[in-house]
């Protein structure tokens, strides 16, 4: 007769043992074993008495087959149960989409966009995957028009369940491009994680990583081919005084040696992450030959 305390107890000795990688919504192994336990038993997290619940046998057997996978196979608990938290909200996740896990989710539920005095009108998600980066705009921001554009077919499927699940299907439009190729309005804010992996590093990467879709990940010209192309085209969709942010992470050295004539503005996060940078519209067109 496990309680969930002592399954959750007992897995977290295990994934400690099993050296895994932690970064697809936890960086800790205890953090890891309560994701895998609750979302599987659909447990409230804030469920004051979960954990003395009695675990069935049939969910020790399920919870013991997901936890031979994130062993085994280094399957990412999101993919697992299906489940993602962003911005305080859950998502929908599988293997169409990148786990989310964008900084920009606290710039959003904080509302300090920079450059931004008020809330933005029109909002544009650019190679959105599963949409939550958009999606968490919108229902931040409930007055405005928020566009998805993505190139993946598959993860466009996964933002529209992911809209679905938010009631947010009849509020958003979701646009199959390759970057801006079908966007045909201008935006007060464009967000936008695209890929910024180096192809070297890309193979170089946890295990955990090789579940997710390469081309979310992969990005040219040591990871800036596309965060470069869109510094280049991002000023033609924005409105005047509009603002764009964009995603690097850890190639954040090198787009700012590259860049080191442009101002662009790195926000600090308090609960973690970086390689985000905002620019406006003007110092877009100011430096686009740069």
């Amino acid at each position: 007769m496990l309680t969930v305390h002592d399954y959750v107890m007992a897995t977290r000795t295990d994934f400690e043992e099993a050296n895994l990688f932690f970064g697809h919504g936890t960086d800790n192994a205890l953090d890891e074993a309560v994701y895998l336990v609750f979302a599987t038993l659909g447990i409230d997290y804030d469920d004051a008495a979960a954990a003395q619940r009695v675990i069935s046998a049939e969910e020790q057997a399920l919870l013991e087959s997901r936890k031979r996978e994130r062993i085994d196979a280094r399957v990412p608990v999101a993919y697992l149960v299906g489940e993602a938290w962003f911005g305080g909200r859950r998502f929908l996740a599988d293997s169409r989409a990148l786990v989310p896990r964008s900084p920009i989710a606290e710039l959003l539920s904080d509302g300090t966009i920079p450059f931004l005095e008020q809330q933005p009108a029109s909002v544009l998600d650019l190679c959105c995957g599963g949409g939550c980066i958009g999606l968490t705009a919108a229902l931040e921001f409930e007055g405005a028009r928020v566009d998805l554009a993505e190139l993946s077919a598959e993860a466009l499927s996964l933002a529209s369940d992911n809209a679905a699940l938010h009631g947010l299907s009849d509020r958003v439009r979701l646009l199959h491009s390759d970057l801006f190729e079908r966007i045909d309005t201008r935006y007060e804010l464009i967000l936008t994680n695209p890929p910024y992996v180096p192809e070297a590093e890309v193979a170089a990467l946890p295990g955990e990583y090789g579940h997710e879709p390469e081309m979310g990940l992969l990005s040219a010209d040591e990871g800036l081919d596309l965060p470069l192309r869109i510094l280049r085209a991002a000023a033609d969709f924005l409105l005047p005084g509009g603002v764009l942010i964009l995603e690097v992470g850890y190639s954040a050295p090198q787009l700012s040696a590259r860049l080191a004539s442009v101002p662009l503005v790195w926000p600090e996060f308090a609960r973690g992450g970086e390689g985000v940078l905002a620019i406006t519209r003007e110092s877009l067109l100011l430096y686009r030959a740069a």
